[in-house]
C-alpha cells in the first residue's frame, strides 16, 4: 500500500514538473513573441481614385505620408517603456466607394490585424465606417467630417472623435457675416443656395436654413443636386435671375471648381460668393488668381501662426504638394495626438482612446484638447485675401482677419 502511494506521489510530482516546464516554456515563448514585434501596423483606406480622390489627395493622404516619414525618421513610434517601433503601413484604395471603404476597414481589422486604423476622407465615409471602428475597438479620429450629430455619435461610438465641427457652426458664422453686411448696406440680404445631396451637404443646408432666417437673411433659391453633377449652368442662371446678391454652395471639390468656372462664363458675380470643400485648396487660388479674392468657404488659417507656417513649408517639401487651408493641419495634428497617446499608453486601443478623450497634447495647432470627443477651436469661415485663405470667423479669435465685402467683378484672364 505504501509502495503504491509512493509511486502515485512520484507520478504526480512528475506531472506537475512537466506542466510547470511547459508553462515556463510557453511563458518564455510569449515573452519572446512580444519581444519579436518589429513594427506597429497602421492601416487605412483612402480614395486614391474616383470622385473623392481630389479631396483625399490634398487633405488626407499627404499628411498620412508625412507623418509616417516623420515618425520612422525619428526611429518609430515610442512606447511607454521608451522602445521605438517603426510604422508598417497597410493601404487600400477605397475607389471613392462607400461599399469598398467598409470592406477595406473590415479587412484591416479582421485579416490584417492592424494595430490602429486611420480614417477615410469625407463625412459620408466616416459615418459609413464608424460602426466598424467601434465594433473592433479602434479610436476613430474623424477629421474630414462635418456633422451636427457629433454629440450623439460620441454617445453611440464612444471611441469616435469629431474634429471639424458641425454644420451649425459654419452656418451661423456665415449668417453673422451676411447679417452684418446687410446692416452695413453692402448686400440686400437675399441668398441663393445649392447643396450636394449627401451627409455633408445635408448637414450644412439643414443648419443654414434656420440660421439665415434667425439672422434676417432671406433664402429665395434653394436647390440640392446629386453627386457627380458637372453642369451647373441651369442653377447658376436661376440664381442669377433670382435677385439674390449672395450665392452659397455647400459643395465638394469637383463641383466647387466647376461652379467657379461656370459662374465666370455666365458673368454671375454675386457680392458674396461662398463655396464648399476645395475652395481652401492651394490649387484653387493658383488656378483663379485674382478672381479668388473675396471668395469665402469653410476653414482658413492664421497667416501669422509660425507653427502652422513651418508645418506648411515642411509638408510641401516632403510631399511635393501644398496643404490645404482647412483640414490638412488638423489631420496632421490628429496624428500627433495619436502618436503621443501611444507613447503614454502603448498599443492598447482602449487605453489610447481614453487618453485621447482626456489628455492634452502639443501639436502643430498648439495646445490641443478634445471637449466631449470634439475639437472646437476651429476657423468657421475663411476668405481668400492677398493670395492666402485666411480665417475670418470667429472674428474675436486671435489671428482673425477682417472680412472684406463686397467682392468685386470677375476679372478677365
Amino acid at each position: 500500500m505504501k509502495s503504491f502511494q509512493r509511486r502515485r506521489v512520484l507520478r504526480t510530482m512528475a506531472l506537475a514538473t512537466t506542466v510547470l516546464a511547459t508553462g515556463l516554456m510557453t511563458g518564455f515563448a510569449g515573452t519572446a513573441a512580444a519581444q519579436e514585434r518589429k513594427s506597429v501596423k497602421i492601416g487605412y483606406a483612402i480614395s486614391k481614385t474616383g470622385g473623392n480622390a481630389g479631396g483625399a489627395g490634398i487633405t488626407t493622404l499627404p499628411n498620412y505620408q508625412l507623418w509616417v516619414k516623420d515618425v520612422n525618421d525619428a526611429g518609430g513610434l515610442e512606447l511607454p517603456d521608451g522602445k521605438k517601433l517603426p510604422i508598417e503601413v497597410i493601404e487600400y484604395d477605397d475607389r471613392s466607394s462607400a461599399e469598398e471603404v467598409v470592406r477595406a476597414v473590415e479587412r484591416l481589422a479582421t485579416q490584417d490585424k492592424a494595430d490602429f486604423i486611420l480614417v477615410p476622407w469625407g463625412t459620408g465615409f466616416n459615418l459609413a465606417v464608424a460602426p466598424l471602428f467601434d465594433r473592433y475597438g479602434y479610436p476613430q479620429l474623424a477629421v474630414s467630417a462635418v456633422t451636427d450629430k457629433a454629440p450623439d455619435f460620441v454617445k453611440r461610438w464612444k471611441k469616435s472623435f469629431w474634429m471639424l465641427g458641425g454644420g451649425h457652426d459654419y452656418a451661423r458664422a456665415l449668417a453673422a457675416i451676411l447679417a452684418d453686411a446687410k446692416k452695413a448696406g453692402m448686400v440686400n440680404g437675399k441668398v441663393a443656395m445649392i447643396s450636394i445631396a449627401d451627409g455633408f451637404g445635408i448637414d450644412l443646408v439643414t443648419a443654414a436654413r434656420p440660421a439665415f432666417k434667425e439672422a434676417g437673411i432671406e433664402v429665395i433659391y434653394d436647390k440640392t443636386y446629386p453627386g457627380g453633377t458637372s453642369d451647373f449652368s441651369p442653377m447658376i442662371n436661376e440664381a442669377k435671375a433670382s435677385g439674390a446678391d449672395a450665392f452659397v454652395a455647400f459643395s465638394y471639390p469637383p463641383e466647387t471648381f466647376a461652379l467657379t468656372q461656370q459662374a465666370q462664363v455666365a458673368s454671375f458675380s454675386p457680392k458674396v460668393l461662398y463655396l464648399g470643400v476645395g475652395t481652401g485648396f492651394p490649387v484653387y487660388g493658383k488656378n483663379n488668381g485674382e478672381n479668388a479674392t473675396g471668395i469665402m468657404s469653410l476653414g482658413g488659417i492664421d497667416p501669422n501662426n509660425k507653427m502652422n507656417a513651418d508645418y506648411r513649408k515642411r509638408h510641401e517639401a516632403v510631399t511635393g504638394v501644398a496643404p490645404d487651408y482647412w483640414g490638412s493641419v488638423i489631420t496632421y495634428a490628429s496624428l500627433q495626438m495619436l502618436q503621443e497617446a501611444i507613447k503614454r499608453k502603448g498599443l492598447d486601443k482602449a487605453a489610447v482612446s481614453a487618453e485621447l478623450a482626456s489628455g492634452t497634447f502639443q501639436t502643430v495647432l498648439g495646445e490641443t484638447k478634445f471637449e466631449d470627443n470634439q475639437l472646437r477651436q476651429l476657423w468657421w469661415t475663411g476668405q481668400w485675401q492677398n493670395g492666402q485663405f485666411v480665417g475670418v470667423m470667429p472674428a474675436d479669435r486671435p489671428g482673425a482677419s477682417k472680412v472684406v465685402l463686397p467682392r468685386g467683378e470677375w476679372k478677365k484672364k
